[in-house]
C-alpha cells in the first residue's frame, strides 16, 4: 500500500460496498473473530481517528471565527492568505480522517485488519492535509489552474476535503504536472518506452 495514499477499490469485493453485506458470515454468528489483544489495537486506531476529526472540526470553526487571525493580528490582506491555507490543510486532513475510518471499520469487518496497517491509518490525515495544503498552493501558482477553484473559503474548504479523500488522484495529477513542468527522468522515459511493443519492420 504506497505511504499516504487510500488503498484502491471504492466498490465489490475490496471496495466500501460489497455486494455480501455478511463478510462471510454464517446468520447468527455474532461472535468477534479478532481476539482481545487485537480489539486493545483497533480501539486505539479508532480512538486516535476521532479525536483527530474532532480536532480538524474544532480547528475548522476557529479559523471561520479569526480566533487565531485575531490572536496573530494579521491583517485583512494576511487573514484572507491565512483563511484560505488554514481551511486547505484541516479539510484535507479531515478528509483523510473519514477514508481512514472508512477503511478501518472495512477491514475490520472483513478480516483484513492487521499491525503493519496502523502506520497508514496513524499518518494518512497528516499527509492529506499537507498534500491538500501544498496542491492549493500549487493552483495559485501555476497558470496551468484556475485560480477560481479557491477563490472563496467554502471553495478552498470543499477543495481540500477532496483532494485529502482521493489523495491518490492528487498525487497522480500532481505528477503529471511535475513531468510537464520539470521534464521526465530517465528511468520514466525507459519506463515507458519498454512498455510499447517494438514497431514492426517494413521489410
Amino acid at each position: 500500500m504506497p505511504t499516504g495514499s487510500h488503498p484502491s477499490g471504492l466498490g465489490g469485493e475490496s471496495g466500501f460496498a460489497p455486494e455480501d453485506l455478511t463478510d462471510g458470515r454464517r446468520p447468527g454468528e455474532w461472535q468477534s473473530r479478532y481476539e482481545p489483544e487485537a480489539w486493545k489495537f483497533i480501539r486505539r486506531e479508532a480512538a486516535y481517528l476521532v479525536v483527530f476529526m474532532v480536532m480538524a472540526l474544532v480547528m475548522i470553526l476557529l479559523v471561520w471565527l479569526r480566533r487565531p487571525q485575531s490572536l496573530l493580528h494579521l491583517s485583512a490582506a494576511d487573514t484572507r492568505v491565512f483563511s484560505r491555507y488554514a481551511f486547505a490543510g484541516l479539510s484535507g486532513a479531515l478528509g483523510g480522517v473519514l477514508f481512514a475510518m472508512k477503511w478501518l471499520y472495512h477491514t475490520v469487518a472483513k478480516q483484513e485488519w492487521h499491525l503493519d496497517r496502523r502506520p497508514w491509518r496513524y499518518l494518512t490525515p497528516l499527509i492529506s492535509g499537507g498534500l491538500a495544503f501544498f496542491t492549493v498552493a500549487i493552483v495559485q501558482s501555476v497558470s496551468a489552474f484556475d485560480p477560481a477553484v479557491v477563490s472563496t473559503n467554502a471553495r478552498t474548504t470543499a477543495f481540500g476535503f477532496l483532494i485529502g479523500f482521493f489523495s491518490d488522484n492528487a498525487l497522480a495529477k500532481l505528477a503529471e504536472i511535475a513531468e510537464t513542468l520539470l521534464g521526465r527522468t530517465r528511468h520514466a522515459t525507459s519506463r515507458k518506452a519498454s512498455s510499447h511493443p517494438p514497431s514492426p519492420r517494413a521489410d
